[in-house]
């Protein structure tokens, strides 16, 4: 078949079809001078349409009635009047025009004040990123910024929110501290006062720093929709976590990102310890715990600090004991140690037997000391044994005999822990202002954002096991009974305290009460009694 001859505009026509595109680009630049006010007026159009659109439906529905009957009596009036129409539809088109004047800057790359800020830290990284023997090197004085930053992004008030650094392949990339000064640089040269965060990619020679949202601080205590054996310790990032609970918040209810502790004989982090300073929030942080235990469980509590923040606790169902005096805290950490064993002998011979455990073997058992460095100088100055001597036995075998033990500890008095607490306490948060090197000691790895100077009560880290560092917002669980606590929040915490017990008797002191003796003769008032004297523990 013989071939057919192309057209003659195709085969010889690449000119002509260059002469048609500049004409048919000629006319469209004409069209759209001549059309400019009227894309002018169409465009305000669509802004007073999105305009009067946002205002009905930000009114209310049992304002909307009222709201048409003086709509259409403006229109009634308007047509009545003479020349109204006319006047209407000038004024209508005059306010197009104004508000149609102008488009929106499309903003496609940074102006002098961020190129400024951008070479400034291109500069700084020089030092780090470049060696004389680099034939070609990315990072240099005087070098195209452009090559090295492929991404960046900046807030309003013209400060890094966003940056990708693209850096050689030769920079030591896995020793943590050539990273640490890198990230102190940016940190410094972007803004103090923010949390930033650095995503490493060894892998691809990048580094993405990014500035962190503030976690929110309006959640406070309240039932949270978990399963027994699960403990909500605070909220952390959206990407940071799989798992969201809805919670009640101040503008509503949302589901927010929450960090999660498993307890029980599958955990692997069957105990906590909580280290801040004084008023991060390790007190609150315990109370949340105490509260949360309480629907399924019994609750131990030693304030070793003494200051009655857990008063409004006392008596309450499946609170066994509040204990704030060395010989109560004692005596109920001495329980606590032969409860563990009775529980494991208990279940062993259950087991043995071919039976399920008992029941009052699988009910959980909570132990919440805070403060037990006070306790122990109080205890070495009486010459009586350290109280957390007495938490070996719930410590190594707790997971078995559902017994868990969570310890709260400021950093002053960090170095008074015991090898056991410090050995077996494998969920570990870090509350308040701290350095990387503190977080870095409590937790066993450095977080990566960078620590702000001031933060809110209940903000920090936490680590359960070998995972990673979160950051960490503890709800809002103050005490009920302080006067500067909020209404709220004071409320919130009063409707999940549990009914308080008829009888005032302590649950520990009838386990333990010996065989009731014979009344003694009488004898005079006795003095004050020593510190180093038993007393009974307190309800």
């Amino acid at each position: 078949m013989a071939r057919r001859p192309l057209p003659r505009i195709l085969s010889s026509g690449s000119a002509q079809i260059a002469r048609s595109r500049e004409i048919a680009r000629t006319a469209a630049d004409s069209a759209t001078d001549v059309l400019h006010p009227l894309i002018t007026v169409s465009r305000g159009l669509r802004k007073l349409a999105a305009l009067a659109r946002a205002k009905w439906a930000a009114t209310p529905k049992e304002r909307r009635g009222p709201t048409l009957l003086l709509v259409a009596a403006c229109v009634l009036v308007v047509a009545l009047v003479p020349y109204g129409p006319l006047l209407a539809l000038v004024t209508l088109m005059a306010t197009a025009a104004w508000k149609g004047r102008e488009r929106p800057v499309v903003k496609t790359g940074p102006d002098d004040a961020e190129i400024a800020r951008l070479k400034g830290l291109y500069e700084a990284l020089v030092p780090y990123f470049s060696v004389p023997e680099d034939p070609a090197p990315l990072f240099a004085h005087g070098g195209d910024w452009s090559g090295a930053f492929a991404e960046y992004a900046f807030d309003g008030d013209g400060r890094l929110t966003r940056l990708r650094i693209t850096y050689p392949p030769y920079f030591t990339d896995g020793e943590p501290a050539a990273r640490a000064r890198i990230e102190q640089l940016l940190h410094a040269k972007s803004g103090r006062g923010r949390e930033y965060r650095f995503d490493w990619d060894e892998e691809g020679n990048r580094l993405v720093m990014s500035v962190l949202p503030a976690l929110p601080t309006t959640i406070a205590a309240q039932r949270f929709v978990t399963v027994p054996g699960e403990t909500v310790l605070g909220f952390t990032d959206a990407d940071a976590v799989q798992r969201t609970v809805p919670v009640v918040a101040a503008d509503g209810t949302e589901d927010a990102p929450a960090v999660v502790w498993r307890t029980g004989p599958r955990s692997t982090e069957p105990h906590l310890l909580a280290v801040g300073q004084p008023g991060s929030g390790t007190t609150s942080l315990l109370r949340s715990i105490a509260l949360q235990a309480l629907p399924h469980g019994d609750v131990l509590i030693v304030d070793g600090g003494g200051t009655g923040e857990y008063a409004c606790l006392t008596g309450r169902d499946g609170v066994l004991a509040v204990e704030c005096g060395l010989s109560g805290s004692l005596t109920s950490l001495e329980w606590a140690a032969h409860e563990t064993e009775r529980r494991l002998i208990a279940a062993n011979r259950a087991r043995q037997a071919g039976h399920p455990a008992p029941e009052d073997t699988r009910r959980p058992l909570w132990i919440l000391l805070d403060r037990p460095g006070v306790l122990g100088h109080l205890a070495a100055a009486d010459g009586r044994p350290d109280p957390q001597e007495l938490l070996q036995v719930p410590l190594r075998h707790g997971r078995a005999a559902q017994v868990t033990v969570v310890v709260a500890e400021q950093f002053d008095s960090a170095d008074t822990l015991s090898e056991a607490v410090r050995t077996h306490t494998r969920a570990r948060i870090v509350l308040g202002p701290a350095t990387p090197e503190q977080i870095a000691a409590v937790l066993g790895a450095e977080p990566h954002t960078t620590p702000t100077p001031q933060v809110p009560a209940g903000r920090g880290y936490a680590r359960l096991g070998t995972g990673p560092v979160l950051r960490l917002q503890v709800p809002a669980t103050p005490d009920p009974y302080d006067d500067a606590t909020s209404e709220a929040h004071r409320q919130a915490v009063l409707e999940l305290l549990p009914e308080r017990r008829a009888a005032t008797t302590m649950a520990i002191a009838t386990l333990t009460a010996p065989e009731p003796a014979p009344a003694p003769r009488a004898e005079p008032e006795p003095g004050p009694a020593p510190l180093h004297a038993p007393v009974p523990a307190e309800g």
